[in-house]
């Protein structure tokens, strides 16, 4: 596969302890888990937040695709935009395809557009989104669009009802294409129909969160290059639920780990 190229910049080898301190804090607030932080030297390779520069690592040059940003851009503008495929395309106001890097080595794929997303074509644009958006920056330390954000669905469906297996099922090509082309190193799973829909169970959101699973990027089990995929909560069910934030925190954790980010030890 060609090289990708990387957009992606190593964290600076001077740290602020005082702006890790407070970056862990925040987190820790976001997610209502209570902590003490270790001393200073564990914090060594921590990047301060604002600091113009990313925790991200550089890419392998096995993954990715080069062309993946012009790729997406004509799946999403010759096909998905005048898709017609399942009945959502008649109550639609607009598609949303999905945003961010197309070089990015974290995918979060959520289950379908809701009311704020159809209005504007982006997904994670309403409360639900604001909080994803705290969880990226906030808790694991990356801006917004250094990730690549998608759903299951491209349409929103009535009253924000789950999706059906017809149209995740019609979707299901535009998904996969976006996964293979992007190639991340882990894909995060929010909410039970993502996950079940990504590694075709039945199991529920509860059971297959914290622990990795394989994906297997060609869409067949066995036919192409796995990646890691990591299932949690679904932002809109931490809002209800904020009790369950702290697991959030942890399956986050475990997904920084394995990409090399800074994590204050508890």
């Amino acid at each position: 596969m060609p090289t990708p190229q990387s957009n992606n910049l190593t964290a600076p080898p001077e740290v602020d302890v005082r702006a890790a301190l407070a970056q862990q804090f925040m987190s820790d607030r976001l997610f209502g888990v209570e902590s003490v932080p270790v001393p200073v030297g564990a914090l060594a390779g921590m990047a301060a937040p604002g600091a113009g520069a990313s925790a991200v690592r550089p890419r392998s040059a096995a993954s990715g695709d080069p062309e993946a940003g012009a790729r997406l851009r004509v799946l999403d503008e010759r096909e998905v935009q005048t898709c017609r495929k399942c009945s959502l395309s008649k109550t639609r106001t607009k598609t949303v395809f999905g945003c961010g890097s197309p070089q990015a080595r974290l995918v979060f794929v959520g289950e379908a557009p809701g009311f704020d997303e159809d209005r504007t074509g982006m997904p994670f644009v309403g409360k639900a989104g604001a909080l994803l958006t705290k969880m990226i920056e906030a808790g694991m330390g990356l801006a917004r669009d250094e990730v690549y954000i998608c759903n299951v669905l491209k349409c929103r469906p009535p009253s924000n009802r789950d999706p059906s297996a017809d149209e995740i099922l019609a979707c299901s090509a535009y998904l996969q294409q976006q996964l293979e082309w992007i190639h991340p190193e882990v894909i995060i799973a929010l909410g039970a129909p993502a996950a079940k829909t990504l590694l075709c169970t039945t199991s529920g959101i509860g059971k297959l969160r914290g622990r990795f699973h394989e994906y297997d990027l060609s869409g067949t089990k066995g036919a192409g290059p796995v990646v890691s995929l990591m299932p949690t909560y679904h932002p809109a069910y931490l809002l209800r639920n904020p009790g369950e934030k702290g697991k959030t925190w942890s399956d986050l954790q475990m997904v920084m780990a394995k990409l090399g980010l800074p994590i204050s030890k508890k």
